[in-house]
């Protein structure tokens, strides 16, 4: 195989999103830590772990726009940028209120990443090619927190929970100036030869020659659109409660010490990893335009895992089902983020991104808190917040079954009908 020069920027991004879920899992880890420290309840941990989400969520679409506005780079840089700082400065926080309020400013410069790096990925890469460059890149939303346990729980040891968030601010200063160097777009590209640029393009003029110009107004039209919308909806509400509250349910309820939990917390991740690289292989080559059939299988068979780690007796059994019950989330993760980029013009990929993103990120600000409230309320029983994970995966398959078949299409040509 001849190493591309998209292969490259993929590269680049791929570290900087690994970064990303660095900089926010590694909260999910220190919570316990801090949570002793500052006294905090159930209610406030969630608490601090949703602030991340609130600020997160709300700007994944100006992420979208203004990456199709002034290009991914620029808009890829300053996220990594301001995330870092803030990463950093979450480990001066002294009381609960200032930790919320550096978690919040934390989230504006997060949000505005993924977007920008899924338009980056639609905007270098061949339609062919999408999905498993795609799913590579989501890999990253494993190795982050599979890599966070064991980060935290050394650094814990050795010099505690604040030097964790100080240690990530020199690597997202260097990789945001990897991106600035490396990732322009492919026209702008000093990198890139003509024969490649042929190639990336290619399998799109067909598709994007005789649509009109889409914007925003018409993106939202698109029922496409939507439906991807409340899939990931209802998926990141069980998928970010189990990322989150993972450790400290595996400290407080199967009695696991802080290196043990960090070898345990991630094991589901790396099998994810695994799910993530299948379900980008799947989707390119025999789920093409049936990718939402992955959704159901990967978030059903989740669902019944889910369900047998609650009712495990032992802990070694429910670290089991959680190995197996990420794998099978991941393969349904990767490819509700495919559909909408893998169908949609890359004009609009970022826009479009945003959009389905911001539903994700409202998921992962209501989950931690609806998992607080719950263990508040029930004494700290598990069971009730992993039933309602099971029954939120339920409805995420239902919505998933409503996107059916993209073979025939034209998302662009829908918006633009409709603008007309």
């Amino acid at each position: 195989m001849v190493w591309k020069t998209r292969y490259n920027v993929l590269s680049i991004i791929f570290v900087a999103y690994l970064l990303c879920y660095m900089d926010r899992m590694v909260m999910s880890t220190a919570i316990p830590f801090i949570a002793k420290e500052f006294s905090l309840s159930p209610l406030e941990m969630g608490a601090v772990m949703s602030a991340f989400f609130f600020s997160y969520a709300l700007s994944q679409i100006p992420g979208g726009i203004l990456a199709d506005k002034f290009g991914a780079r620029a808009i890829v840089t300053g996220g990594l940028l301001w995330w870092s700082i803030f990463t950093a400065v979450t480990g001066l926080a002294s009381s609960l209120k200032s930790m919320i309020v550096f978690r919040v400013l934390f989230g504006i410069g997060e949000g505005i990443f993924p977007p920008a790096a899924f338009k980056t990925v639609a905007s270098w890469f061949p339609h062919r090619e999408v999905g498993r460059a795609n799913a590579i890149m989501l890999t990253t939303n494993c190795l982050g927190p599979a890599l966070a346990p064991i980060f935290v729980a050394y650094l814990v040891v050795e010099w505690g929970w604040r030097m964790v968030f100080y240690s990530l601010l020199v690597p997202g200063v260097i990789v945001a100036a990897l991106v600035w160097w490396y990732c322009k777009s492919p026209r702008a590209s000093e990198h890139l030869s003509q024969e490649e640029l042929a190639e990336i393009e290619g399998d799109r003029v067909t598709k994007t020659s005789t649509e009109r110009k889409m914007g925003f107004k018409q993106l939202i039209q698109i029922p496409l659109v939507w439906k991807c919308f409340f899939t990931l909806f209802f998926f990141n509400i069980a998928l970010w409660g189990l990322m989150t509250w993972l450790p400290t349910y595996l400290m407080q309820v199967r009695g696991f010490g802080i290196m043990k939990m960090g070898i345990a917390a991630s094991l589901p991740y790396l099998s994810g990893t695994i799910g993530i690289l299948l379900s980008g292989y799947l989707s390119d080559r025999w789920f093409k335009n049936s990718r939402h059939l992955l959704i159901v299988f990967g978030a059903s068979i989740a669902a019944v895992f889910i369900y047998l780690n609650a009712m495990a007796v032992s802990a070694e059994m429910a670290v089991l089902y959680q190995i197996i019950g990420f794998f099978f989330l991941w393969i349904a993760m990767a490819s509700i983020f495919t559909i909408p980029i893998a169908t949609l013009p890359s004009e609009v990929a970022g826009s479009a991104m945003g959009l389905v993103n911001t539903a994700g990120q409202a998921a992962g600000f209501l989950s931690p808190l609806l998992v607080g409230y719950i263990l508040t309320v029930t004494n700290n029983d598990y069971n009730y917040a992993f039933i309602m994970f099971v029954i939120c995966l339920g409805l995420s398959s239902l919505a998933a079954l409503t996107i059916g078949s993209t073979k025939n299409t034209n998302a662009s040509e829908a918006g633009a009908k409709k603008a007309g």
